[in-house]
């Protein structure tokens, strides 16, 4: 199965530069795609929902699977 995998990061983040190797090290195609402008990170994070403050914010097949934590639990689930 083929994944859709996109990476929304910031510069001089060290959890997005974890996310992106992760992917990498498990040779995961990913888009990156980085909101460093903070207007612009705050309406994103409006549309993921309340709880949500941090990046990387991870999507797998349009689905948010949250940070690094969400992001390896929802590879261990897909078996990668």
């Amino acid at each position: 199965m083929k994944l859709n995998i996109v990476v929304y990061s910031k510069s001089n983040c060290p959890q997005c530069d974890t996310a992106k190797m992760l992917l990498k090290s498990r040779t995961l195609d990913f888009e990156e795609i980085r909101i460093d402008d903070e207007a612009e990170r705050q309406a994103f994070f409006a549309k993921c929902g309340p709880s949500v403050r941090q990046m990387p914010q991870v999507f797998i097949n349009d689905q948010r699977v949250g940070g690094v934590a969400g992001l390896q639990a929802a590879l261990a689930q897909l078996g990668r």
